[in-house]
């Protein structure tokens, strides 16, 4: 009530009617909302038969097992929250999530995580990162996480070193992404259709067809656009209007029960848009002085993936092979307006930079798993990895060329054995990982060009003891190691700057417990978690020659998550999550970097001391009105507050706290749903990076203010 009310009162320059709905959402709301069930269809039933919080089932160790007898923690995101909660990308599904730290330039592939404060402090490229991505068993790099989700049945944030099962790049968590497969036997599908200012709008669509009784295919399509949320101030109009468009397509044969093969194929285009470098403070409405009234016309980023599942249930254990390809391409002009090139250089111009990037990579795990409701818990297999990509960077006249290449082997194993009939469980898994780096460049002027190599092996792993309290309640201590391989500069612009910079290790100690209440209504998660990570990396920036390289850290980070489900009955349900960390620099001080010294006890940059997610929904059961059978009234109100944090290693200046409120209500009858919503309702402006280059000058990148707009989804 009393945040309805401050809202109302701190906010005179929002939009009467905005307002009016807001506080009027947030009085009735916060006295009996909730958080929609996960998979509940929009079909939506009376309150009384959604009574209780449906059961939570993950693939977090590649197998499907219950969320509650993990020994570690998991936030998960399913289909119908990620509508509900209009989660458009994984960035979205991240920020929303406490405890996950996202620092993003906007560009199609510039996304930075970071998980309880572990994670690469800036990022030398896509392969130097702390969190993997994992979609459908194939990994893919977090640095995408800008782009929009596609047919997504569920996100599984896991957190802590995930190096067993997940390997390289997941030595502060992994992000599991489960794509709809195709169903035997069912005409499936859906649609939706959103429509709001700064002309914004999404379509998407999924279809699931059967073909007989042992074949099915599945096909996703996605469109979405929008305004960049800034102007060009030469011209008056916004810079550009990104968009991104998506399909994938599958394939299942099902000979048998025990048998069954998957092929899937998808693309992924984003165009216009670009890494964004803003001067600040931004002023009311944000924006930069660029001499083109169409700069990003050009710019086109493309991902193509196909992969083959084939899966095969022996008697005493379950053989599942996922072979995977991925290509990638980018065409990209970024620009910085005269408004920044006054301030860093003294110059009256535009300054762009034009990138052009190619990779590709090819995958193979082969895992022999033991048959669900087995004993034993236990899983392990072999992984190989071969990528290729490279790089060429032109700014002001000056070029760069990079390739890389990575090959990566590995084995791997982890199992879970009962300890006699107390509820005590032991968890063990080890991955030994080698991995082949190779570089060569290339570089403007009187620079000679160079090629370097390196060669490591890394030995990461976990060991877990869980105990169940009771049928409802469990505790758990978890020790576990992770690895991040070393590598080269990918912005380097001379010899110097790609030197090899060393290999990070974290050392993790989570301790929880995990209770669901007998009558299925509460669900209450609860971790204590310390990290020590060796040899972070950390890309230190020349504002007068424009150089990078790499510098190695240590980080040390540790804190407290809490998070909670609680249908309240009558159609309420009250969800939220809270992370409280410390994060600290502790390596001796990095000195000789332009920006300034890296001192012992500096905060970790981007990493809020307190952030939190509170969501209320109602659920009621409406009289028919319109000829509309049995109405359906969803309500959601969510406010996420993110804490100050430090906008860089150097501890240059903090960016502020915000809280975000967004309100969606909708009004279901059979298969179909209308609805509106408001996102960040008190038009907060915050930061999406914030960087300090030189001499008191900032930059960095403003979120979305405040949007509104309606949408329809169909399914049947």
């Amino acid at each position: 009530m009393s945040f309805a009310f401050n809202f109302c009162r701190d906010n005179p320059m929002a939009p009467r009617r905005l307002a009016l709905a807001a506080c009027l959402a947030c009085a009735a709301v916060a006295a009996q909302a909730a958080e929609a069930a996960a998979g509940e269809r929009r079909k939506t039933a009376p309150a009384a038969e959604a009574a209780t919080l449906p059961a939570v089932t993950v693939q977090a160790r590649r197998e499907e097992e219950k969320a509650k007898d993990l020994p570690f923690t998991v936030n998960v995101i399913n289909d119908a929250a990620l509508e509900e909660r209009r989660l458009s990308s994984l960035e979205d599904v991240l920020r929303g999530t406490p405890g996950v730290e996202v620092n993003s330039w906007g560009g199609a592939g510039s996304a930075n995580v970071r998980i309880r404060g572990v994670g690469s402090l800036y990022q030398s490229g896509v392969d130097d990162s702390s969190v993997v991505v994992n979609v459908d068993g194939v990994s893919a790099s977090v640095s995408h996480a800008g782009l929009g989700t596609l047919d997504v049945e569920q996100v599984e944030v896991l957190k802590g070193p995930q190096g067993t099962l997940f390997g390289r790049s997941s030595a502060a968590g992994a992000i599991n992404i489960r794509t709809h497969r195709p169903e035997l036997g069912r005409w499936t599908g859906s649609a939706r259709a959103e429509a709001g200012s700064d002309h914004q709008h999404l379509a998407e669509g999924a279809l699931n067809v059967p073909m007989g009784e042992t074949l099915a295919a599945r096909l996703a399509l996605r469109h979405n656009a929008q305004d960049y949320g800034y102007d060009n101030r030469l011209t008056g109009k916004p810079v550009s209007r990104p968009a991104d468009s998506a399909w994938r397509a599958s394939l299942l044969w099902q000979p048998q029960a025990a048998t069954h093969v998957l092929l899937r194929a998808g693309r992924h285009d984003a165009r216009r848009y670009q890494s964004v470098m803003l001067l600040r403070p931004y002023g009311e409405r944000p924006g930069q002085e660029l001499d083109s009234a169409d700069p990003l016309a050009g710019n086109h980023f493309v991902i193509e993936q196909q992969a083959l599942e084939a899966q095969h249930d022996l008697p005493w254990a379950r053989l599942t092979s996922v072979t995977s390809r991925q290509r990638h391409r980018l065409s990209e002009n970024n620009y910085t307006g005269r408004e920044v090139m006054r301030a860093w250089m003294g110059m009256d111009v535009t300054f762009p930079l034009a990138k052009r990037e190619h990779g590709r990579n090819w995958n193979q795990e082969l895992r022999l798993a033991s048959l669900p409701g087995s004993a034993v818990f236990w899983v392990a297999g072999l992984d190989v990895y071969r990528a290729k990509w490279g790089n060429v960077q032109n700014q002001m006249g000056q070029g760069n060329g990079h390739d890389l290449t990575h090959n990566a082997d590995a084995a791997f194993g982890e199992a879970t054995w009962p300890l006699g009939a107390s509820g005590l469980k032991l968890t063990a898994g080890l991955r030994h990982s080698r991995e082949r780096k190779s570089y060569a460049g290339a570089y403007s002027g009187a620079a000679p060009s160079d090629a370097r190599s390196l060669s490591e092996r890394h030995t990461t792993g976990r060991a877990g003891l869980s105990w169940a309290l009771t049928p409802q309640t469990s505790l758990y201590a978890t020790l576990a190691r992770g690895s991040k391989a070393g590598g080269f500069n990918e912005n380097a612009t001379q010899p110097a700057d790609s030197a090899p910079y060393r290999p990070g290790k974290v050392d993790s100690l989570e301790l929880g417990a995990k209770h669901e209440g007998a009558d299925g209504r509460l669900r209450l998660e609860a971790a204590l978690f310390s990290n020590r990570v060796k040899d972070d990396h950390l890309l230190a920036f020349d504002p007068g020659t424009h150089a990078s390289w790499m510098i190695n850290a240590n980080t040390r980070s540790h804190g407290l998550e809490l998070n909670g489900h609680w249908r309240a009955g009558a159609g309420l349900t009250f969800s939220g999550g809270l992370a409280w960390i410390s994060g600290s620099i502790r390596s001796h001080a990095v000195t000789n970097v332009p920006a300034g010294d890296v001192n012992v006890g500096n905060r970790l940059p981007d990493v809020p001391r307190l952030s939190a997610l509170l969501a209320v929904q109602w659920q009621r059961a409406l009289p028919a009105f319109w000829g509309l059978a049995s109405p359906t009234l969803n309500a959601r109100l969510s406010v996420r507050h993110v804490g100050k944090r430090a906008n860089d290693p150097q501890n240059s200046f903090d960016l502020d706290s915000y809280r975000k409120v967004d309100l969606r209500v909708g009004i279901a009858s059979g298969n179909a749903e209308f609805y509106i919503w408001g996102d960040n309702l008190a038009n907060k402006q915050y930061d999406l990076y914030g960087y300090y280059l030189t001499h008191g000058l900032v930059i960095g990148a403003p979120a979305r203010g405040r949007s509104f707009g309606l949408g329809l989804a169909y399914r049947f």
